[in-house]
């Protein structure tokens, strides 16, 4: 897919670049360069995409396309500047140099191909090679010598064209002349030479004559020349010209290749005639035929080059002939074989008839292995060959399995130089069919040995388990073994229709099979076919065998198995092979096989393919908190609305954990993959019921994050999983509980925030956090009684940041619980301090705990140990937890609380209000502290109903004896409306922003101050 769209866009881009070419005069010298570079960039980007075995010729290429340019934009560049460029000049040096490049990097194409051991392409490329450069000779070479317009040097700059591109033409024609098949870029470089050759004709003519014109349609031969070389290298086919062809003896010559050698052949004749047509006038003024003894050396040269050429046809002929009697023979020896040790002898004199008396070989036979071998003989280099076999010195050899009766197999390994091993590989693959068909013969006569009577044959027949049947050609079964009644649950199946026992929908399968067999195919072997036992489906398998011409048998014998356990099994094992054993989804490895089949679908259609990656937010914590049985049934349900919402036109899969993947059909709506994210986003955020198998029931959570991505932003099926993953990335990040889009630069936000992950753990080691307090105030007349510690991050190179910036990858990464066991530890030694200074009015400090921190299961004892350190009372901490937290897992949370109120700690809920609005827990848990959120004080002044609220909230916790502090108080307003409803104390910037350490007394001192005096 990648190769086709650069190669698309490159031919529209030479398309554009030839209109602008000669709509455009005047930008001749832009035009001509950018077309000409760029062809010579194309073909390193081939090289680039295809990694061929050898790069020089490909680079040989690109410079001479390279020089190419270079001398039409240097002639180009002196005309704009208005003048006229030399004859010879610069650019010729350029023009002159591209023929040298493109020959060498064509002859290392032939070398490679061909191993240099192609005598036949060789003579039948120089044939054509001589006839048209005989022609180049007559009507343009010869013609710039006799030219007395001419000065030395430009005479030999002139001849040097047409001899490089014959020289080239040669290289191009050996290459099309080659054995094996012919890769597609071969085509495409021969019509780029033609395009050369063309325009390089008409431009030695139109320089003869003085006509020359650029911009004229000669111009279109070297585009030619120069896209088709492009093309040939951004081909996926480049990288077999640098590869060995496949060869074989030569026993003929095609038609095609006659007619062309023939009419290459009368080229000589053919200027002769022309030559005379123009009558003696013309040889008057040039003094006679002066071509004459050149056309007489060409035509000469040709007579020996065809008769070489027809010697070694004749040479391969009776070669042929030799191999095919030596064969015959070998055939002989062989069939007279009537065990193992016989036809090994046999095959060692067969080869040595094969081969040539004068050549050197290897050959050797191996010893049997248990096992089955795939007979067919190929090529194997010495260095592949197994340990247990030697290829006698030789670099390559013919390989050759046989399978031996008994269950075992042989090799046949052949070592010789590669051109005898070529000559010979037709022959040894004929007598590796006769090797088999004598093993087969052996085989048999052994079986038929084994077998000594009819008796015996009768009774085994009479015990298999497996149905044997006989068959007459009317469809009638005339024999039946006592097992078919077992199979098909009745009586003896014999004189009914065999057609009869089978399933309706096995009745087509049955009549292929007997077609087959009828029409002389041969037996068949593993027929699938299905039976009814009842109301039972019985799985079938059946091997045919034509005995119509035995006398002894007269029709078709069948022998049949029941695979109805074999097939089951097989089917389930490929279900659990590709299927998730706890939702039923299809699991990683099928996703991923449908996800490479529909990408390669949808880029052949141009559609639009997405795929969607699900991660539950918080499942660790129901998995901890209600345990795996609820995260069990969670995952089930979750599969089951997700199944629901893509409908059967898209996959789902499981692809471990809680993560889940979806492929949306490939459609040409490119809004398709978004619009199933939202409908899985709304889903899976209604709340779940499930049973814990203790007899309660739990109301949990299926939210998910979703990332979603499509194949019009990826170049394969693994890039668009990795896109779809850091989308998922980007939703986790923004706030879970939603879908978000792949973006390219997902890529550096995933790394920034891995980076801010490695950061949080050295800013640990590092001491880099530092606390700042934020006054807690009792309402009534501002004194400052207790403060919050509020973590913050000394970054080296960023400066202060404030928990928005960290505390998030704190909480994904674990380091929150480091960080919040340091803030416990300072804020208690920082207090302590104050306290022992003596002139304070603070009673406590307020430290936050993140629910991770919370569930740690010895965080009791780390706070037990910060109180100790820090010699602090335990009075003098209030622990902040979330409500959610109190709502999840609540006789854990519950016991863990009762534990840090039996230190003498207090406890405030934070942000309460925010959670699930449950107030019934507020009875149950020990807390001391309501904590009023930011949310619920912005509104009080201006909305009536919330105002309501808070104050229905502040009486409730006065009933229960829960303190309120009411946080985010700004205006005075707010203040005066929080005392008269009884809340006691907040905090906030109207009273002070969050303060440094040392700041803190001063600011307390303050507050006493004016308390006294209100």
């Amino acid at each position: 897919m990648q190769t086709r769209v650069v190669r698309a866009c490159f031919a529209a881009w030479v398309v554009v670049l030839t209109g602008l070419y000669y709509m455009f005069p005047d930008a001749h010298l832009y035009t001509w360069a950018a077309l000409g570079y760029s062809c010579a960039a194309m073909v390193l980007a081939g090289v680039r995409l295809h990694q061929p075995a050898r790069r020089l010729p490909w680079y040989l290429i690109s410079a001479a396309l390279a020089f190419f340019t270079t001398g039409d934009t240097w002639y180009n560049l002196v005309l704009a500047m208005g003048e006229q460029p030399d004859f010879p000049g610069l650019a010729d040096l350029f023009y002159l140099l591209v023929y040298p490049l493109l020959t060498a990097g064509l002859l290392i194409f032939v070398r490679a191909r061909s191993g240099g051991g192609d005598k036949a392409a060789l003579l039948d490329a120089l044939v054509p090679t001589v006839g048209l450069g005989l022609l180049a000779w007559v009507y343009w070479i010869a013609p710039f010598t006799r030219s007395a317009e001419l000065s030395a040097l430009e005479k030999i700059v002139s001849i040097g064209y047409p001899l490089g591109d014959v020289l080239v033409l040669a290289m191009i024609l050996r290459m099309l002349t080659g054995s094996g098949k012919k890769p597609r870029a071969v085509g495409v470089i021969g019509v780029a030479m033609v395009g050369l050759l063309i325009s390089d004709i008409f431009y030695g003519q139109s320089q003869l004559n003085s006509a020359w014109e650029l911009g004229g349609p000669v111009d279109f031969g070297w585009i030619v020349f120069y896209s088709s070389m492009a093309f040939a290298a951004l081909h996926p086919s480049m990288g077999l010209l640098t590869e060995p062809a496949a060869r074989t003896a030569e026993t003929g010559m095609g038609r095609h290749r006659l007619f062309w050698l023939s009419a290459a052949a009368l080229i000589a004749p053919g200027v002769l005639a022309l030559e005379y047509a123009q009558g003696k006038e013309v040889e008057i003024s040039r003094g006679g035929v002066v071509d004459a003894p050149v056309i007489a050396a060409a035509a000469a040269l040709m007579f020996l080059l065809v008769l070489a050429r027809v010697g070694d046809l004749a040479w391969a002929q009776r070669q042929a002939s030799a191999r095919e009697r030596a064969l015959r023979e070998a055939g002989t020896a062989l069939f007279a074989a009537t065990n193992a040790k016989d036809l090994a002898a046999g095959v060692r004199e067969a080869i040595a008839r094969l081969m040539p008396a004068d050549k050197p070989y290897h050959l050797q036979l191996a010893a049997p292995q248990t096992g089955d071998a795939e007979v067919a003989l190929r090529w194997v280099a010495a260095a592949d060959l197994p340990d247990h076999v030697s290829s006698g010195g030789f670099a390559n050899t013919l390989f050759c399995p046989q399978q031996l009766p008994g269950g075992r197999f042989g090799i046949i390994v052949l070592g010789a130089p590669d051109a005898v091993l070529r000559a010979v590989q037709g022959s040894i693959e004929t007598l590796s069919s006769q090797i088999a068909v004598v093993l087969d013969r052996i085989s048999l006569t052994e079986e038929v040995s084994r077998r000594d009577s009819e008796a015996y044959f009768r009774t085994l027949i009479q015990s298999a388990a497996d149905v044997i049947m006989i068959v007459d050609e009317d469809g009638v079964i005339r024999y039946a073994s006592p097992s078919a009644g077992n199979l098909f649950d009745g009586d003896d199946p014999t004189d009914g229709v065999f057609a009869n026992l089978f399933a309706p929908d096995a009745q087509d399968a049955l009549r292929v099979a007997v077609a087959r067999i009828a029409h002389g195919s041969g037996d068949l072997e593993g027929v699938a076919l299905a039976a009814l036992r009842g109301e039972r489906r019985v799985e079938i398998e059946c091997d045919m065998r034509d005995l119509r011409e035995d006398p002894t048998v007269r029709g078709l014998v069948v022998t049949m198995r029941d695979v109805t356990e074999q097939r089951r099994l097989e089917d389930d094992l490929t279900h659990q092979a590709y299927h998730d054993s706890l939702t039923g989804l299809a699991n990683r490895v099928l996703f991923r096989n449908r996800l490479e089949q529909a990408f390669s679908l949808a880029a052949l259609s141009d559609a639009t393919l997405g795929v969607l990656f699900i991660d539950l937010d918080d499942f660790k914590e129901i998995n901890d908190t209600l345990g795996h049985a609820v995260g069990d049934q969670l995952l089930i349900t979750v599969a089951q609305r997700i199944s629901a919402v893509i409908g059967a036109g898209g996959t789902a899969a499981r692809m471990g954990g809680d993560e889940f993947a979806v492929m949306v059909a490939p459609s040409h709506n490119a809004d398709a993959a978004e619009d199933v994210a939202a409908r899985l986003v709304a889903a899976l955020a209604a709340p779940i019921e499930l049973a814990d198998g203790e007899g309660g029931t739990h109301l949990v959570s299926g939210a998910a994050s979703v990332g979603v991505a499509t194949n019009l932003d990826a170049t394969s099926a693994t890039e668009l999983l990795r896109h779809a993953d850091l989308a998922l990335y980007l939703a986790k990040g923004l706030g879970k509980g939603g879908w978000q889009r792949y973006q390219n630069d997902l890529h550096t936000a995933m790394v920034q925030r891995l980076e801010m992950r490695t950061q949080l753990i050295e800013a640990i080691e590092g001491e880099q956090f530092v606390l700042q307090y934020q006054p807690i105030v009792e309402l009534a007349d501002q004194r400052i009684t207790g403060v919050e510690a509020l973590v913050r991050w000394q970054h080296p190179v960023r400066g202060l940041l404030g928990p928005y910036h960290f505390i998030e990858a704190a909480e994904e990464s674990g380091a929150i619980v480091g960080i919040g066991t340091w803030v416990m530890r300072e804020a208690l030694r920082q207090f302590a301090q104050w306290r022992a200074s003596g002139s304070t009015t603070l009673r406590y400090v307020s430290v936050n705990v993140s629910p991770r921190q919370f569930r740690s299961p010895d965080f009791a004892d780390v706070v037990r140990q910060a109180l100790a350190d820090a010699g602090a009372r335990p009075e003098w901490l209030l622990l902040e937890i979330t409500e959610s937290l109190v709502l999840r897992d609540a006789e854990k949370v519950l016991a863990d609380l009762k534990a840090l109120r039996a230190l003498g700690v207090r406890v405030a809920i934070d942000d309460f209000g925010t959670g699930y609005s449950s107030l019934s827990y507020l009875r149950q848990m020990p807390v001391d502290v309501l904590k009023l959120d930011k949310s619920f004080i912005d509104d009080i002044l201006h909305s009536r109903q919330q105002h309501a609220l808070v104050d229905a909230i502040v009486t409730l916790a006065g009933n229960l004896d829960l303190s309120v502090v009411a946080e985010g108080i700004e205006e005075s307003g707010q203040h005066t409306a929080l005392d008269t409803m009884g809340c006691q104390y907040g905090q906030g910037y109207l009273f002070a922003k969050p303060q440094w350490p040392a700041d803190i007394p001063a600011l307390t001192e303050a507050s006493a101050t004016l308390a006294a005096l209100s």
